[in-house]
């Protein structure tokens, strides 16, 4: 799912592109994709856009007449730009958005059907779709610890929560744990002063960084349908799994459960342990390390 740099070099890309330009006309090729009725989604055709921003992982086109399009991409939707009054892409195009200037393309790869699009008018009605968590480059280490220390959670859970933490999910969160040092499993309770002020300056040198990168490695091109990922190159741990830390050089472990995974390394964040992979650790019982030693050669 994008995440707060992801969504920032998208709208970084796409401010030149339809900010200040009317929206010409709107082509919904999978039915799945609106869930809202009223007003309809056509109702923005031939009014200007007037301001791009992100709401959570949501992101939010605002037109003249305080109408708003409020986009949730989920896992797999994506942005395309194509020429003006383009195609939607084959199978995966679940609608089009034409502009003077060219045509934006909402996709949607797999069967699952979990983008959404919503058409609100008024900025109450927009509020609803904020899950109401703080900003995180906004916050100051006082805020902060205020947020992480209201609920008693792991620290994965908690930056990952979006009615505490705006923005981040899976991917970031591990790469956020990496730099401060620190276990995605702690409990927050039991966070002392010094890892809370870690944790925020790793958290905001993060997210900056990786806003700074994307939207200039797309400065002078729209990002393409592989280039808004969970998995980069220039990643710590996410991804990562067997593949040595790029400080310690100990080969990346994983938690996996569900669809996600968590990954981390064990001799910068959890003191040599190995973390419990629920139906790994369950297979292998009794024959499954506990350190970190007796995973390397």
């Amino acid at each position: 799912m994008p995440e707060l740099p992801d969504i920032e070099a998208y709208l970084h890309a796409l401010r030149p592109r339809i900010v200040d330009f009317p929206l010409e006309r709107t082509r919904i090729v999978s039915p799945f994709l609106v869930r809202s009725v009223e007003p309809p989604i056509d109702a923005v055709e031939g009014h200007e856009v007037t301001d791009l921003r992100r709401l959570g992982k949501r992101i939010v086109v605002a037109f003249e007449g305080e109408l708003y399009l409020v986009f949730h991409l989920m896992i797999a939707g994506r942005f395309r730009w194509l020429k003006r009054g383009a195609k939607p892409p084959g199978k995966i195009g679940l609608a089009t958005f034409d502009f003077p200037t060219g045509t934006l393309a909402v996709t949607e790869a797999g069967t699952k059907k979990r983008a959404a699009l919503h058409l609100v008018r008024g900025e109450r009605a927009l509020a609803t779709h904020d899950p109401g968590g703080l900003e995180p480059l906004e916050m100051n280490a006082a805020t902060f610890r205020e947020a992480v220390v209201r609920e008693n959670h792991t620290l994965k859970r908690t930056l990952t929560d979006p009615r505490l933490i705006s923005g981040i999910g899976n991917a970031y969160s591990d790469e956020i744990l990496h730099a401060a040092q620190l276990s995605p499993i702690k409990l927050t309770a039991k966070l002392t002063q010094d890892e809370v002020t870690r944790l925020h300056e790793a958290m905001q040198r993060t997210l900056r960084h990786w806003t700074e990168t994307l939207c200039e490695q797309f400065a002078d091109r729209f990002p393409g349908q592989g280039d808004i990922t969970a998995f980069r190159d220039g990643f710590a741990v996410h991804g990562r799994f067997g593949q040595p830390c790029p400080v310690c050089q100990s080969p990346i472990q994983r938690i996996r459960y569900a669809d996600n995974e968590t990954n981390y390394c064990a001799r910068c964040q959890t003191g040599g342990r190995v973390l419990a992979d629920r139906s790994l650790s369950r297979l292998l019982k009794g024959d499954w390390p506990r350190r970190i030693e007796e995973l390397d050669p």
